[in-house]
C-alpha cells in the first residue's frame, strides 16, 4: 500500500536485516491506519513482507516497478478463476494473498528509498481497482460454466451478473476517491485515515453501522475476501458435482454488494468527510 508520508532522510545500510527493514518501513503511523491497512496484514501480511522488501531493496528495485509486479500478481489471480473447479479457486485465493505481501512491500521499498510519487499513488489506485474489477466478471464466467459458453447460442445471465457486480464493487471504492476529490477541489484539508473520521454524525445511522461488526459483509469486496468466498463455494460445488454454490455465492455478492453501496453513498453524505 503507498502513501506520500515525507521519511526524513537518514542513512540507509547498504545491506539491511529484516529487523532493520520492519523499523524504517513499518512505523506505528503506517500500522495504525484505520482503513487504508487491510485486516490481515496484522495477522500475517505485514510479518512476511519485510523479507521481500528486504531481497526488493538489494536488487535496488523501484517503487514503481514493484507496484507493476503487484499489478501483474492480481491479473494472474483473477484469471486464473477461469480455470474451473477446486484448482482455478485455489490459486486464485493464493495469488491474491501473494499480491497483497507485495502491496505491502511497495510501501515499504518506497519509504526504506524515500522514493515517493504521484505516479506511485496512481499506479496503486490501478492495481486495486483492476483486479478488484476483475475478480468479479471471471466469477460471472465461472459461474456459467467457462469460457466455453461464449459458443453457445444459449445465452447465459451469470456473465452479465458478474459484470454487474464488477460495476457495484467499482462505484463503491469510487466514492471513496470522490470524497478525497471533492475536499481537495474545496480546498479542504486531506482526511487522516484514523478511526472515527468516518462514523456518521446520526446516532440512528451510527446504531446501524455498528450492527456490521458483527457481520461485516461490507468488506468482502476486496480481493482476498472474494477469492476466499469463491474458493469455498468450489469445495462445495466439487462435493456436489455442480455449480449451485458459486452461483448462490455470485447472487449473494452482488445483492450485498448494492447494499454495501447505498448505505457507503448515505454513510459518506452524513458524516464530516464532506465538511
Amino acid at each position: 500500500m503507498r502513501d506520500n508520508d515525507i521519511v526524513i532522510n537518514q542513512e540507509r545500510p547498504s545491506k539491511p536485516t529484516v529487523a532493520q527493514i520492519r523499523e524504517v518501513t513499518q512505523p506505528d503511523e503506517i500500522l495504525s491506519r484505520a482503513n487504508s491497512e487491510h485486516w490481515l496484514n496484522d495477522v500475517y501480511l505485514r510479518k512476511l513482507s519485510p523479507y521481500l522488501t528486504r531481497h526488493l531493496v538489494l536488487l535496488n528495485i523501484s517503487p514503481n516497478t514493484v507496484t507493476v509486479a503487484m499489478i501483474a500478481i492480481g491479473k494472474i489471480a483473477a484469471l486464473s478463476l477461469l480455470i474451473q473447479g477446486l484448482p482455478g479457486a485455489t490459486i486464485a485465493a493464493i495469488l491474491a494473498q501473494y499480491q497483497m505481501v507485495w502491496d505491502c512491500s511497495d510501501g515499504e521499498v518506497a519509504r526504506w528509498q524515500q522514493k515517493f510519487s504521484p505516479a506511485g499513488i496512481f499506479l496503486d489506485k490501478v492495481a486495486h481497482y483492476t483486479v478488484e474489477g476483475l475478480i468479479p466478471i471471471a466469477l460471472g464466467i465461472r459461474a456459467a460454466g467457462g469460457i466455453s459458453i461464449f459458443g453457445h447460442s444459449q445465452v447465459s445471465w451469470w456473465p452479465w451478473y458478474g459484470a454487474l457486480l464488477s460495476v457495484v464493487v467499482l462505484w463503491n471504492k469510487a466514492m471513496n476517491d470522490a470524497v478525497h476529490v471533492a475536499r481537495s477541489h474545496s480546498g479542504l484539508n486531506k482526511l487522516d485515515d484514523v478511526r472515527g473520521v468516518s462514523a456518521p454524525t446520526s446516532s440512528v445511522l451510527r446504531r446501524l453501522r455498528q450492527l456490521t461488526r458483527f457481520f461485516p459483509f461490507q468488506r468482502i469486496f476486496h480481493s482476498i475476501e472474494m477469492t476466499l468466498v469463491i474458493l469455498v463455494a468450489a469445495v462445495v460445488d466439487a462435493s456436489r458435482g455442480d455449480l449451485r454454490a458459486t452461483q448462490i455465492a455470485l447472487l449473494a455478492m452482488l445483492t450485498l454488494a448494492i447494499v454495501t453501496l447505498i448505505g457507503h453513498f448515505i454513510s459518506i453524505m452524513s458524516s464530516s468527510r464532506l465538511k
